[in-house]
């Protein structure tokens, strides 16, 4: 990768902060801690909920099972799915970023984004184009046309710990779980194709999501895990 950011704190109020900034009305819709996947703390998170970001650790593991995924999924002839919005990271250490976007551009039909924001444009820019182009657009846009650089360095700054440095290597990487025409889809910017992982429905997201979580866990070692819900805000 070429163009490098600062990666964002997996806080709450860090993404809120950034997708208001960005043009999303987070009176409506905003960014909830998950604060684990028992039933009960799973019925703390404000419904409903739309999306879901995972945070997990990059291991020999997790990128050994990509790797046979995507071969997989290659042999088969698999496609971008009818009606996902899906893009390609091209940003070192933007998976944040492209998290954030993959939630919010997967349900414009049920959050409120302010005319005339950086959302507006880019989600109008990109809408018909390939997940390749979009990752391009989003690294390199055009003369005149707004750049997200400023606002992701900004966000970076914030958070309980302190940023990175660019030298450093991250080894914590974001995904999406959306639900799009009544299947579950990981959006992971970092791999060819969204994940299908079956039926699910906006009632059954949050729930849904937190399998996934666990089938995570359960192939890696680590316990640098987190989850935080794109939910109506109270």
């Amino acid at each position: 990768m070429g163009k490098k950011w600062l990666p964002l704190e997996s806080n709450p109020d860090v993404l809120n902060d950034f997708t208001s900034n960005l043009g999303l009305d987070v009176s409506k819709y905003s960014f909830h801690d998950v604060y684990g996947l028992d039933e009960d703390l799973l019925a703390m998170v404000p419904k409903p909920v739309i999306a879901v970001l995972l945070l997990f650790p990059i291991t020999e593991e997790s990128e050994a099972a990509k790797e046979a995924e995507d071969a997989r999924l290659k042999d088969q002839g698999c496609g971008l799915p009818e009606g996902v919005y899906f893009m390609k990271q091209t940003i070192g250490n933007a998976c944040g970023t492209i998290g954030a976007l993959h939630a919010i551009a997967n349900n414009q039909d049920k959050v409120a984004i302010a005319d005339g924001s950086f959302l507006q444009w880019f989600l109008a820019a990109t809408a018909h184009m390939t997940p390749e182009d979009r990752g391009k657009y989003l690294e390199e846009p055009p003369p005149g046309a707004p750049d997200l650089d400023e606002a992701h360095q900004a966000a970076a700054q914030e958070g309980a710990t302190a940023p990175p440095s660019l030298e450093d290597v991250v080894d914590l990487h974001f995904v999406a779980l959306v639900q799009v025409n009544g299947r579950l889809f990981e959006l992971d910017g970092r791999k060819s194709f969204p994940i299908d992982h079956g039926p699910t429905s906006l009632e059954a997201l949050l729930q849904d999501s937190a399998k996934i979580a666990r089938d995570f866990m359960n192939a890696n070692s680590s316990v640098n895990f987190n989850l935080m819900a794109l939910a109506a805000t109270p």
